[in-house]
């Protein structure tokens, strides 16, 4: 792959997923992308690229991102953004959200489906707190692969090590050869999509959380504070937004504020567009208390 074939690579990969490649990344780039031109009946990455310039082809233009896009995730990751949402968001919103009985909640980046799966187990562990309560889970990934792994809920022995206390393990999978597959009911909880986050995204709805944590990074500034002006329009007057512990809104948009002694958690900072009449959504999910 030549200079200028690598500079094609990096402007195509930034217009396409707002994913930035750094000019010493070209090895990274040429073995990532080596199966996929294997797998199209290409010679090698060079050929790739040149095809990508003269074709329309959306099948390998999403080949090519995906094979681009980091999909690092793990359940429970980095513990407190899950603490925060036991002790200080969900109570803070059962309260808030009393008369109505229902909240929404976006993970933005959901990979492999840890971080949603994550959250469900959580608010089943509430139990009778949130009996009755109607709660919605949308995960979106740029990535269609990771998105069927997400669905099917089957994750390795070493997957399942990274994050998961045993307990939640024994309690809400089930053994299945050599992998472990999540329960049924806490699969039905999330509502998997694809979803490119520099593309647009309204037609979701109005949300009282929004996890976007550990993308973001991967964006110049100017995505960057786009991304997080359009997240503050779906993100309720009185909702929360969780970015990963290397993010942050500063310097970026005054879309959201920090939250002072939450570290990664902010809220925004004006009502969010179409707050005052909430924007149709797809049909929740009834949250049911844990037993035993």
């Amino acid at each position: 792959m030549t200079v200028l074939d690598f500079d094609y690579l990096r402007k195509f990969l930034r217009e396409r997923s707002g994913l930035v490649l750094a000019p010493d990344k070209q090895y990274l780039a040429e073995s990532r992308l080596l199966p996929v031109a294997r797998t199209a009946g290409l010679v090698g990455v060079a050929e790739l690229v040149q095809t990508l310039r003269r074709s329309d082809s959306e099948t390998l233009a999403a080949q090519v991102v995906e094979a681009m896009t980091t999909n690092e995730s793990f359940f429970f990751r980095d513990r407190i953004p899950f603490e925060q949402f036991r002790d200080t968001i969900m109570p803070e919103l059962v309260a808030r959200r009393a008369s109505r009985r229902r909240i929404r909640i976006w993970c933005a980046a959901a990979s492999t489906g840890q971080e949603p799966y994550s959250l469900a187990m959580s608010l089943r562990e509430l139990g009778e707190r949130i009996s009755d309560w109607r709660i919605e889970i949308v995960a979106t990934d740029i990535s269609n692969e990771v998105l069927e792994k997400a669905r099917s809920g089957i994750y390795s022995q070493f997957e399942v090590q990274r994050g998961l206390p045993i307990a939640l393990l024994l309690k809400y999978f089930t053994k299945v050869g050599d992998n472990w597959q999540i329960a049924p009911d806490i699969r039905a909880m999330v509502q998997f999509r694809a979803l490119n986050l520099i593309g647009d995204f309204a037609h979701l709805g109005l949300f009282d959380v929004v996890f976007c944590r550990n993308v973001l990074l991967y964006f110049d500034q100017e995505t960057k504070s786009r991304v997080l002006d359009r997240i503050a329009r779906v993100t309720d007057r009185d909702g929360y937004l969780v970015l990963g512990a290397a993010e942050t809104v500063v310097g970026l948009t005054t879309t959201f504020r920090p939250i002072v002694d939450r570290r990664g958690l902010y809220a925004p900072t004006a009502p969010a567009a179409g707050a005052e009449t909430r924007a149709k959504t797809v049909p929740s999910l009834r949250v049911v208390a844990a037993t035993g």
